[in-house]
C-alpha cells in the first residue's frame, strides 16, 4: 500500500523551529496538508475535530508529553487506530520500551533528516 501523500498530519512540538523543521521535511517528501500543535492538550483537541492520517509528535512537551497524547490517543476508541510516530532528543531505551508498550507505532531520535523521516513513515504504512 503506498502511502497516500493527500493525508492530513499533525506535527505536535513546543518549540515551533521544530514545527518549521518537520513541515520542511514533510514538504520535501510530498506531503502538504499538514497541522500543527504547541502541546498534547492542543493536538488532542485537533485530532477530536478533523481526521489526521499520521500524528508525528515531540516527547518533551509541557503541560501534556508527547507520551501521554499517545496514551490518551490509544484510549480514545475514534482515535486509537492513528498512526503515531514520536521524535525525542533522547534515545534511551527505557522511554523507546515505554513508547512502543503504549503502541507508538514508530519512533525517530533527533537530529534527523528527510531520507529518515521517509523510511520511518514507509516502515508504518508497510511500504
Amino acid at each position: 500500500m503506498a502511502v497516500d501523500l493527500s493525508m492530513p498530519i499533525l506535527v505536535v512540538d513546543d518549540y515551533k523551529t521544530m514545527i518549521r523543521i518537520i513541515r520542511n521535511l514533510l514538504k520535501q517528501l510530498g506531503f502538504d496538508d499538514v497541522d500543527d500543535a504547541a502541546d498534547g492538550t492542543e493536538a488532542l483537541e485537533k485530532m477530536k475535530s478533523r481526521r489526521y492520517g499520521l500524528v508525528i509528535s515531540d516527547w518533551n512537551m509541557e503541560p501534556m508529553t508527547g507520551y501521554e497524547l499517545l496514551k490518551q490517543v490509544r484510549g480514545d476508541d475514534r482515535l486509537g487506530r492513528t498512526p503515531f510516530i514520536m521524535i525525542t532528543a533522547e534515545s534511551k531505551t527505557e522511554n523507546v520500551i515505554a513508547a512502543k508498550k503504549a503502541g507508538v507505532n514508530n519512533y525517530i531520535v533527533k537530529p534527523f533528516n528527510a531520507a529518515t523521516l521517509k523510511a520511518k513513515i514507509d516502515s508504518v504504512f508497510g511500504e
